[in-house]
């Protein structure tokens, strides 16, 4: 691997490429300043205006959301895992048709995988354009965004209409639905009443680990495995994710036998793979190929942590109940 292949898959922070009209609220008050970006996979952006910066194959979906203070992402459901992590900034995440059933405020490093069949939002409520990191279970993401009815009325309001093909339509860019391709249909009552309704004890409980805990856990020596079968959370959506600490890091090479990513959360980390060597920063993101050994160890002094990730045998889809 020669370090201009490996350049081509690492996206900077500082070059992420943002959609400003990826879902059907992108015009709603409140939602119409969110940026979305697809790192790695196809993500599920309505929107043929949405980059892809990596589209290799991994398993699973890289994504992230950038947003200002006060700015939301409206209620949503997803097929597969959605799992976030905080990388700048101070997030509001709720749950319910309504947003009504619960809530948990996030800080930095902290990391929430939502369960799958209910409907879920978040909000940057800390003072500064924040940025959350995604991880979306399988190639396809599940097949994109099932949204609660209510957001799809709202966002017909303000010119916005989602086909029953997945894509979005503009009526303030003078688009309309093509021949053939019916609005999507709201959910039914039946399927509304199919949704899972948990408590903040199921999701906070099971789904939510503060990054505090996780780096006093890393001081073993060892990563922590975070989402997993023997995880800290409990699940198997088709990959596994790690978090690595200045004390558990090894500059002892290893490979993996499918594509995995690097995604560090603080300080700066040296990658030496065989054919070079890189440096990384909080929000870069490195797809490493495939049987390709390399290590990752802290190269500057201070606090320092990283997010690995990689897939498994295990099928993407409902969270594991095991």
């Amino acid at each position: 691997m020669t370090p201009q292949d490996m350049e081509a898959r690492i996206v900077r922070y500082g070059d992420l490429q943002p959609c400003k009209t990826a879902f059907i609220d992108a015009h709603t008050p409140g939602s119409d300043q969110k940026e979305n970006f697809t790192i790695i996979g196809g993500g599920v952006s309505e929107s043929p205006d949405q980059h892809v910066h990596i589209s290799i194959p991994h398993g699973f979906n890289i994504g992230a959301a950038g947003q200002p203070p006060h700015c939301r992402n409206s209620l949503h459901n997803h097929r597969t895992a959605e799992v976030f992590f905080i990388l700048k900034g101070r997030w509001r995440f709720f749950w319910g048709e309504h947003g009504d059933l619960g809530e948990v405020v996030l800080e930095e490093g902290d990391i929430f995988n939502i369960p799958t069949n209910i409907f879920r939002g978040f909000e940057n409520i800390g003072t500064d354009y924040g940025m959350i990191m995604a991880i979306l279970g399988g190639d396809d993401a599940g097949g994109g965004v099932i949204w609660a009815p209510h957001v799809i009325k709202d966002a017909k309001a303000h010119g916005l209409v989602l086909g029953d093909n997945g894509k979005l339509y503009d009526s303030k860019k003078g688009q309309s639905l093509p021949d053939g391709v019916k609005p999507m249909q709201l959910l039914t009552q039946d399927e509304l009443d199919k949704v899972d309704k948990p408590t903040p004890m199921d999701v906070i409980g099971g789904y939510v680990r503060r990054y505090l805990d996780m780096k006093a856990l890393g001081r073993s020596g060892k990563p922590v495995k975070v989402i997993g079968e023997k995880g800290l959370i409990r699940d198997k959506p088709g990959f596994e994710v790690d978090l690595i600490t200045r004390e558990s890091a090894s500059d002892k090479k290893h490979k993996h036998d499918r594509p995995s990513v690097l995604m560090p959360m603080h300080g700066h980390w040296r990658v030496d793979y065989d054919g070079g060597s890189v440096t990384l920063a909080p929000g870069d993101t490195m797809s490493v190929p495939e049987n390709l050994m390399h290590s990752a160890v802290p190269s500057m002094t201070g606090e320092a942590s990283l997010y690995h990730v990689v897939a498994t045998d295990d099928a993407a889809g409902a969270t594991w109940k095991g």
